[in-house]
This record gives structure tokens, sequence and C-alpha cells, in this order.
């Protein structure tokens, strides 16, 4: 009886050991949050729709910032920059020749037009007066004289605009025709500029120090305006991202200092909260009831110390969470 008694007794201690031990891991988990190492991630996507032509870098390589990940098919854009450098050029020349003024032989030019027109008008008006003279005895038609009129007509306006043609030469083109040269010359420049920093980003450069993530596209295939063409993971330092339980939210803040542990590491990391989620993760507000509220979760970011900078991402942490104030 005394040994069935001790067996018992042995058995009962055992079981309440397991009960302490099973509620104390039970107490454990629920004061953990759980989540992964993550970092921050940079997508570079394609700047226009053409064909890839090249791509230097491989998935995983080590990449710097300015580093080129593909070059896309710039045929056509090369094409938009000369038609731009050559409409600067025309402006360049149009608002050249109205500063400069005329050159010496377009003014004798148009010196030797003014000559000629008025001696033409001088004979047209010596012709006109004969006529009517003529007409006044009856010796020529009515045609006649008003044929003889309209030809001297004529003469005077071309002399006329031979004479303004002169002037415009010798004193010079308008303050506002400059002007308007001048804007059009500013507005191509500008244009190729734009034109030039459009080819450029047909060079599609890392934008931050990291690895090359992903690569979707290949040599040759061609993509479409703003689709992902390379994910970088940069070099910061890590954060882990976690999910808080409701119950925790209204103790955690931006600023807050929490314990990390990080799977296969035995010493723990001191981080501090980046960020957590105002909003909910599970059931919305407004069909909580008391079962529902329990399982609410806040997503959170948590930055790793210096001293984890090494880290890889995608493994799992565990977040100890602050106790009740």
């Amino acid at each position: 009886m005394e040994l069935i008694m001790k067996c018992l007794f042995f058995h009962y201690c055992i079981y309440i050991s397991l009960l302490l031990v099973l509620s104390g891991c039970n107490d454990q988990r629920g004061t953990l949050a759980l989540g992964t190492i993550e970092r921050d991630q940079i997508a570079l996507t394609a700047t226009a729709n053409e064909i890839i032509t090249s791509q230097p870098m491989t998935e995983g390589s080590t990449i710097k910032k300015g580093e080129v990940v593909l070059t896309l098919q710039s045929q056509q854009q090369q094409t938009r920059v000369a038609k731009a450098q050559a409409v600067q050029q025309q402006a360049q020349a149009y608002l050249l020749r109205l500063t400069n003024g005329a050159r010496p032989e377009d003014i004798a030019a148009a010196q030797a037009e003014v000559e000629q027109y008025q001696a033409n008008f001088t004979d047209k008006n010596l012709d006109n007066q004969r006529i009517k003279q003529l007409f006044a005895k009856k010796m020529v038609s009515t045609a006649e004289r008003d044929r003889a009129q309209t030809l001297r007509d004529i003469a005077q306006s071309e002399l006329q605009t031979a004479i303004n043609g002169l002037k415009k030469i010798v004193s010079g083109e308008r303050i506002e025709d400059i002007k308007q040269a001048q804007a059009a010359l500013v507005a191509a420049i500008t244009d190729v500029t734009l034109q030039k920093q459009i080819l450029q980003d047909y060079t599609i450069v890392a934008t931050r120090n990291g690895i090359v993530e992903s690569l979707p596209y290949h040599i040759g295939d061609r993509v479409m305006l703003n689709t992902t063409v390379a994910v970088i993971t940069t070099n910061t330092t890590p954060y882990a991202r976690i999910y808080v339980p409701e119950s925790y939210r209204v103790n955690i803040k931006a600023g807050s200092i929490l314990t990390i542990h990080v799977d296969g590491i035995h010493k723990p990391y001191q981080g501090i909260v980046r960020w957590i989620a105002t909003v909910p993760s599970f059931t919305p507000y407004y069909t909580l009831n008391g079962s529902d509220k329990a399982r609410l979760v806040y997503l959170a970011k948590v930055d790793f110390p210096d001293s984890g900078r090494e880290l890889p991402a995608g493994i799992p942490v565990q977040v100890e969470m602050p106790h009740e104030r």
C-alpha cells in the first residue's frame, strides 16, 4: 500500500509540473508578438514602353547607387533629341539674324529695288498724264484712260512696298519681334534638356546601395511603361515586421523600446518601434464583439540596432510585449 501511495504521489507531482510548464509556455507566448525580419525594398520601374537591350546585373548580386541595372531600346528617343536640337539651332540662327541686322549686300539690293520701282513709277505716271491729255481731246477711249491710271497705281504701290522694305532693313527689327525670337529660343533649349533627360532615363540605374532581389524580365522582353523591372533590397539596418496583439496596442507607440528574439541567436536585441498601425488587421471595428476583440492585431515595424545590420531577411522573430502601466 505504501508503495502504491508513493507511486501515485510521484505521478501527481509530474502532472503538476507539466501543468506549470505548459501554463508558463502559454503565458510566455501570449506576451510575444510574432513576425519576421524585413528590409526596405526599392522597386525600379520602366520609363518607356520599350524592349530591354541589356541587363548587366543578375539576381542576388550586390549593387551600388548609380550602377546600371538594365537599359531600354532608345532609337526613337534619340531621334526626338536630334529634332529638338535642330529646332534650337534654327531658333538661335533666327534670333542672331534679328539682332545683328541686315548685311551690306542686303541693303544694297533693297536700294536697287527702290530705284527700279521708282523709275517704273515715273514712266507709268508720265504715260498716265499723256493719256489723260489725249482723252481730254477725245483722241483715246475711256478704257485706255482707265488702263493707264491702273498701271500708274500699281507702279506706285510697288514703289511704296520697296521703300518700306528698305526702311525695315536699315532701321532693324522691332523689339517685339526680337523678344518673341528670344522666347522661342528659350523654349527650344528647354525642350532639348527635357528630351535628353528622357533619353538618360532609358538607362535604369540603382537609386540605393543593396542587393538585386528580383529581375522579372530578360533581354528582349518588351516592358510596359511603369512596370516594375527590378527590385533592390537595401543595405540599411533591417527591422522586425510584427503583429501586436490588441491588448498591448495601447502601451506601444513610435519610439518605444522592445526586446527582439531572433530564431537561432541566443542574445536578444533591443529595438525601437518605427511605426505601428492605427487600424487593426482583423475584424472591422463595427462588427466587434468580446471574442473578436481579443484576436485583433496591429502591424508594427521595430528597427534593429546597428549590431543587427547583417541579419538576413525572412528569419522569424518574437518581440516581447510591454507590461501594462
